[in-house]
């Protein structure tokens, strides 16, 4: 009975052999690897191009790919939780949220990758809007208008007796951090009365179809939807400017100009191979992905510091929580050296 018992438990042993084996790697290629990317719907589609192009070069390494999009604030609640590697932003990271990452022990890499535009725009019907100042654009958005300015001739006299709706990217989305802070004069300083969306394609749509729209949100979605919308030119006290590559270049378009973002999990970056070769692809690549989408790209100069930055694992921000709305090309540059 015995030397059945050491039998079994020896045919046992062998069998299970081959499963322990199954689970080590012995020095060769990498296990395939997940990459998940969340947050701002206006630097989505820019990752999303990236990702679709990095699939096709990365078929054995990489398991699993996701971009999704929950707002900046979302996604940089997920990003210091630790649920994802890569924040989209469409704006710099805030106090709040480095006190999060700080807490849980997150060190993030921050590297722009775009400018945008961020663009009001209403129907293609509508033919009584000119342009808009920051004032008008203030006194439309502001939470004491909530139940107030209700039409557009409230906004200004010359403006028909007609309805204004009005359409804002959501509460966790950068684009209305950025917008209510540039205009209004306050982060999340805004009306309540109007159609909330993360979901910018939702936000064009619903422009689209209301000839007494008005709304905003980044330039690529306006691009998308050129021939069914027009883009509202913003006077700062400066004549009305519109939102172009041109424009934001020569440093005109304020204070609607931004840049926007990728945050990387530092320490993911190091643990997962596929993720390293994810964002150099990204920083390599950008150049020429993110006009496809609609966006305006950075330097050749300013994504060899992303990469530097990066490669070095350079962690934190340049922007000390908040964002700048005279923020050049180069004063971009500038800020990025400081991490050399």
């Amino acid at each position: 009975m015995e030397r059945w018992s050491r039998g079994l438990r020896f045919v046992l042993l062998m069998l299970s052999i081959p499963v322990l084996l199954w689970g080590c790697n012995f020095g060769g290629a990498p296990k395939p690897a997940s990459i998940a990317i969340d947050g701002s719907s206006t630097v989505y589609p820019i990752s999303k191009a990236v990702a679709e192009e990095f699939k096709k070069t990365q078929p054995k390494l990489l398991e699993e790919l996701t971009v999704e999009f929950s707002g900046t604030t979302g996604g940089f609640r997920k990003f210091c939780e630790g649920k994802v590697d890569i924040a989209n932003a469409s704006r710099p990271i805030n106090q709040q949220e480095m006190a999060l990452c700080n807490r849980n022990d997150v060190r993030y890499i921050e590297l722009p990758v775009a400018f945008d535009a961020l663009t009001v725009a209403v129907n293609k019907g509508n033919d009584w809007v000119d342009k808009l100042t920051v004032e008008e654009l203030r006194k439309i958005w502001e939470p004491a208008a909530q139940g107030k300015i209700k039409k557009w001739n409230q906004v200004r006299p010359s403006f028909p007796d007609r309805p204004l709706n009005l359409f804002s990217p959501g509460e966790d989305s950068g684009t209305f951090d950025y917008f209510t802070e540039a205009i209004v004069g306050k982060v999340d300083a805004s009306r309540k009365d109007v159609v909330f969306s993360e979901d910018d394609d939702t936000l064009a749509q619903g422009i689209i179809q209301d000839p007494n729209a008005l709304g905003y949100f980044g330039v690529a979605y306006f691009e998308k939807n050129r021939d069914k919308m027009k883009a509202v030119p913003i006077d700062n006290g400066d004549g009305p400017v519109t939102p172009t590559l041109q424009n934001v270049l020569l440093n005109k378009y304020r204070p609607l100009t931004r840049p926007l973002f990728i945050y990387v999990n530092a320490a993911k970056a190091q643990e997962k191979e596929v993720l390293k070769d994810f964002v150099g692809f990204y920083l390599k690549n950008a150049a020429k992905i993110v006009p496809n989408v609609g966006y305006i790209p950075l330097t050749d100069e300013h994504y060899h510091l992303a990469e530097v930055t990066f490669y070095k694992q350079e962690v934190g921000t340049v922007f000390d929580g908040k964002a700048d709305f005279q923020l050049t090309l180069e004063e971009l540059l500038r800020k990025q050296a400081k991490f050399q």
